[in-house]
């Protein structure tokens, strides 16, 4: 199960299940291409990984010319791309009637467009590549994409109605895009999480905390009451971690799950 010699590219690498999913990838072997819109914290995780194979490259990825910009920097690199991990995100909730233009146009722009602008600048290398492989190889070699979903998209959520919708995206883009890149041999698949121990769930008791993402504050958190109802709730009696998260996501990478593609992993405990 070794990814030796293959270039996986990480967005949101900087800390929680892209950070445990670059470690995950740099213990089997790959060479981590690390993309993350907090460059100090990104450099942290290329520091913390066992070799000094992972590159950092930071930037925003709802800019539209950050996704073209990014490829071209880590072919450039590296050389190639074997793996794309669209892991990036954050969440901006609130009611329904509470929702503005900006919320909703946000969390789509960030879990749906940027993947989408990330594979779709993948896209003419990996052609010309699969291409070449063809010729020289008798057939392309297996090549992955994994999307970061969650169960808001599949099952729906109160106060997501913009985060789910952008997860939901996300699903048709994975669906769609492996009948597409089939004939390329890329394997598309995405994995649905539930509740995931990161600093967007982290537990609080009075004051909910907040995340900073491009000049705004974001309320994250869950109150001692949602964290133990969510537990309650799960069939294993446990949230998730994020070395649990990455798990799921390797799955996905491996040369072992070369014949599977197109499907969404539910990654929630049994909830």
């Amino acid at each position: 199960m070794s990814l030796a010699g293959k270039v996986a590219l990480v967005t949101g690498a900087a800390q929680g299940i892209g950070a445990a999913t670059a470690a995950k990838l740099s213990a089997r072997g790959a060479r981590l291409a690390l993309c993350d819109i907090d460059a100090d914290r990104a450099r942290e995780t290329a520091r913390s990984l066992p070799d000094e194979s992972a590159e950092v490259f930071a930037g925003d990825l709802t800019d539209p010319e950050f996704p073209d910009a990014l490829i071209a920097d880590v072919l450039k690199h590296f050389g190639s791309l074997d793996i794309v991990v669209n892991n990036a995100g954050y969440i901006w909730n609130g009611a329904m009637h509470n929702h503005t233009d900006a919320q909703w146009q946000a969390m789509l722009d960030m879990h749906a467009t940027a993947p989408f602008r990330v594979l779709r600048a993948w896209a003419p290398w990996l052609r010309a590549r699969a291409a070449e492989e063809r010729e020289t190889l008798g057939a392309p070699q297996c090549r992955k994409v994994v999307n970061v979903s969650s169960v808001s998209g599949t099952t729906g959520a109160a106060t997501q109605i913009a985060y789910s919708a952008g997860k939901a995206a996300v699903v048709g883009l994975t669906k769609t895009l492996a009948k597409e890149w089939g004939r390329y041999n890329v394997t598309v698949n995405a994995v649905a999480f539930g509740h995931i121990d990161t600093r967007l769930t982290q537990p609080y008791s009075d004051t909910p905390p907040s995340i900073d993402v491009g000049g705004r504050s974001f309320r994250v958190g869950l109150s001692q009451e949602q964290v133990a109802g969510s537990r309650a709730a799960t069939p294993l009696g446990r949230t998730g971690s994020p070395d649990d998260a990455a798990g799921a996501i390797l799955l996905f990478c491996l040369p072992e799950s070369n014949f599977i593609t197109g499907e969404v992993l539910t990654c929630s405990g049994g909830a």
